[in-house]
């Protein structure tokens, strides 16, 4: 199995999610709590009531971790058209697989991803929604003061199935929508691209831009409830499953709560996106 594709999914990962971690901070307070107006007022009072590094809680862990777990995605997406093509990445300009291989590379990645993420996109999330200061003399301490912290108090707390809470959300959330991802990449790469030649710097940019939007607009609905079952249980059960989870949302705050975060969704996919194709593109040519 070759691994060049899980190295080049790793490092692309992180480059990403350095770039993106910012847009997905507010993206998730927007989510799972209801004191924000909007997204600038949600960015203005993060700022002034926890400094520029609020906009980073959160961040130390995913880079170690999530961006392994892209590693997985991507890694697994590319072997996985192997065993369906019996063509490597490189041979795969001269032979295009199927729109229909895509898709099912894409949601195997999708799925094993989403299985791998669990743990992490939870602790990440936590931590994202603590809104106390950085700490300050005389402030109170915050609930979890770290990553380890964090997955020890759930794990205390909640037990090891408390670690994969908004699992089930994830995974039908990542599944199809991964393969919507692939698939918009390749089709934007191959309109744009003479055939039997590798895609542009300005191809792979704008077609990983746009690939990150189409799947983030199909995720954001079971993004959302995935955010609340996984802040469910910090205080008290809530959601009794992904189908309560979703129809006590619309109960309470209409079918627009199925779109909560998707502008900020959209704004942040296109950069992170775009950073994450051409770099893991460049990794592969640069090793092949």
């Amino acid at each position: 199995m070759p691994v060049e594709e899980f190295v080049a999914g790793w490092i692309s990962g992180a480059l990403g999610l350095v770039l993106g971690h910012p847009f997905d901070t507010v993206k998730v307070r927007l989510q799972t709590q209801t004191t924000y107006r909007g997204i600038v007022d949600c960015m203005v009072k993060i700022y002034r009531h926890e400094s520029l590094l609020g906009f980073f809680k959160g961040m130390s862990f995913p880079i170690a971790s999530i961006a392994v777990v892209n590693s997985v995605l991507f890694g697994v997406y590319s072997n996985t058209l192997l065993v369906l093509t019996a063509t490597s990445h490189q041979e795969r300009r001269a032979q295009p697989p199927s729109y229909t291989h895509i898709f099912l590379a894409g949601c195997t990645g999708g799925f094993l991803q989403a299985y791998c993420l669990a743990p992490f996109d939870l602790i990440k999330v936590r931590l994202q929604n603590q809104t106390e200061p950085m700490a300050q003399p005389g402030s109170p301490p915050p609930q979890y003061r770290g990553p380890v912290h964090c997955a020890a108090s759930i794990f205390q707390e909640e037990g090891y199935r408390g670690l994969f809470r908004g699992a089930w959300a994830l995974m039908l959330r990542d599944t199809p929508t991964m393969g919507v991802y692939f698939i918009t990449y390749e089709g934007l790469c191959r309109q744009y691209t003479p055939e039997g030649q590798n895609p542009s710097s300005a191809t792979v940019l704008v077609a990983g831009g746009f690939a990150g939007i189409a799947s983030w607009v199909a995720a954001t609905p079971l993004d959302v409830i995935k955010s609340r079952m996984q802040m469910d249980g910090l205080r008290r059960r809530v959601y009794q499953g992904v189908l309560d989870c979703m129809v006590s949302s619309v109960r309470q705050e209409g079918l627009g709560v199925f779109f909560r975060g998707v502008t900020i969704n959209s704004a942040r996919a296109f950069p992170v996106n775009a950073v994450t194709f051409l770099s893991y593109e460049y990794l592969l040519r640069l090793w092949g």
